[in-house]
């Protein structure tokens, strides 16, 4: 696979000051000027449903990736989801969460990020130019993954909801250790509140619990459900939905509850796996893919129970 080249890009940005974050305290986000000539020094990494993402380098030598919402998306709802990123991940600070430099409103709308130089999960799953993802890298993803989000419900000033986990926005360091990113539909839960009811419904189809498609009712449970999706994929290198159009967690129902898990593995692993691990992922996935939502886990008890099972060495059976 051919390399992307990195170009130097020496004193691209100049810190212009603080933002203020939506709970009116003061941000360590900075806002970020940008000189028009540093639009042709940045290298086109890849592009989201509304933006382009790029790499760059400051003079230091640290690589950033900067987002650009795209001209043909300014429209208003576009860019406020953009602004909601600013304002959701400005101020948490978390191993497994992207963290966000700042940003930049200078000839258009740029947030500034660290770089993740090993792309997203779903590009490792799916694409055909990589080598197959080897076990221990997926489960260490999976339990990454669930940290950060009990993070986002539990651990923030203010519950943040995702609303749209998938493979292709959780990005990779260069060990490995998963980031979520992509926070423009999140949304914040006040403490008083059991939920959100919002409409229309947006997210990525695969991966929308029931009560939020049929309902528009949000809330932690929401992301639980598609990390169990989420879950699946790592475990089946499967993509949510296949050509068929059948979902990835009504094809894998009926074997969990066979208590068959083994079958879901992906076949490019030539059946080389931890079981007891396999296992305990199956167990999360089959908990989290309920239908009622009232029977799924929170996030916490999904990561204290990865805890338990790692500690007190407990195989699901």
């Amino acid at each position: 696979m051919k390399r992307k080249k990195t170009i130097k890009t020496p004193r691209l940005f100049k810190s212009k000051n603080i933002l203020q974050d939506p709970l009116g305290n003061a941000s360590l986000l900075k806002k970020y000027s940008m000189p028009p000539v540093a639009l042709a020094q940045k290298i086109w990494w890849g592009k989201g449903g509304y933006a382009e993402v790029y790499k760059g380098v400051l003079g230091d030598g640290e690589e950033i990736a900067i987002k650009r919402l795209t001209k043909a998306c300014r429209d208003e709802r576009k860019e406020k989801e953009f602004l909601t990123e600013i304002g959701t991940i400005g101020h948490v600070c978390h191993a497994n969460v992207l963290s966000l430099l700042g940003c930049c409103t200078d000839n258009g709308l740029y947030l500034i990020f660290h770089f993740s130089s090993r792309g997203s999960v779903s590009s490792l799953l799916h694409d055909e130019n990589f080598p197959v993802l080897d076990w221990n890298r997926r489960y260490k993803i999976a339990i990454g993954t669930a940290r950060g989000l009990h993070y986002l419900h539990k651990g923030c000033q203010r519950r943040i909801i995702h609303r749209d986990i998938k493979s292709s926005n959780i990005l990779l360091t260069g060990d490995f250790e998963p980031l979520i990113s992509d926070f423009g539909l999140a949304k914040w839960l006040p403490s008083q509140w059991t939920h959100h009811s919002i409409g229309p419904i947006e997210g990525t189809f695969g991966h929308l619990a029931p009560e939020y498609y049929m309902h528009g009712i949000v809330d932690e449970k929401t992301d639980v459900f598609a990390y169990g999706v989420f879950l699946l994929e790592i475990i089946s290198g499967r993509k949510p939905v296949d050509g068929s159009h059948q979902s990835i967690h009504n094809w894998a129902k009926p074997i969990l509850s066979r208590g068959e898990v083994e079958k879901l593995v992906d076949p490019r692993l030539g059946g080389i796996c931890d079981v007891t691990q396999l296992k305990r992922l199956g167990f999360a996935a089959s908990l989290c893919i309920r239908a009622s939502s009232t029977w799924r886990p929170t996030m916490s008890e999904v990561a204290t129970c990865y805890a338990v099972f790692m500690l007190f060495h407990i195989t699901v059976c």
